[in-house]
């Protein structure tokens, strides 16, 4: 039987509770040995963005999936330059992993912009995407989707940023060992 892995890519910037019951509910709903939380080198979609170092974002998401015995970090797209697209990494996990089944898990937003990703419909048939669903967002894909109804948190990494940046409280909204990470390192302050 194959290895069932989701993954879950993203800036993680900074990581947040909402990634985390993301990948949480995925993993309990379709049975998988694992998930992995991966960064993304360089994202198409936010060439012109402040991100903060890769050095910062891999330490984050390692420190929020430390004591989850099932969740792990994914590194791949750093193993490699350029522009992070997802078809190209997928194939070369595929190529590293022959026997793993993967399981691409996005939040039910994104499922509108999956016709403007590269090479989506061959990207569709390489790996399984997974729609976590989100309230104000239709869905409505002809790509095959698997949609699942969470709990849901309307939380995003721009809205953590902005309330560090104005001194706002962020108690619960990331995990502490993250929280404490951030304010030790100073980021996001201007």
């Amino acid at each position: 039987m194959p290895k069932k892995t989701g993954i879950l890519g993203g800036t993680f910037n900074p990581l947040h509770i909402g990634h985390l019951i993301m990948a949480n509910e995925a993993y309990h709903a379709l049975s998988l040995d694992e998930v992995r939380f991966m960064p993304s080198a360089k994202p198409p979609h936010k060439i012109n963005h402040a991100i903060e170092s890769n050095e910062h974002r891999i330490n984050m998401v390692q420190l929020a999936i430390e004591h989850i015995p099932y969740f792990k970090i994914e590194l791949i797209e750093f193993e490699r330059s350029g522009i992070s697209f997802t078809y190209d990494t997928i194939v070369q996990l595929k190529k590293r992993e022959p026997e793993t089944e993967f399981y691409f898990i996005i939040g039910g937003d994104m499922i509108d912009y999956l016709p403007s990703w590269s090479r989506i419909d061959e990207l569709v048939k390489e790996v399984q995407f997974v729609g976590i669903m989100r309230p104000g967002f239709e869905g409505e894909t002809s790509y095959p989707i698997l949609k699942l109804q969470t709990p849901f948190i309307d939380l995003s990494s721009t809205v953590i940023r902005e309330r560090i940046k104005k001194r706002i409280d962020v108690t619960f909204l990331l995990p502490e060992k993250v929280y404490n990470y951030i304010t030790k390192e100073e980021l996001y302050e201007s």
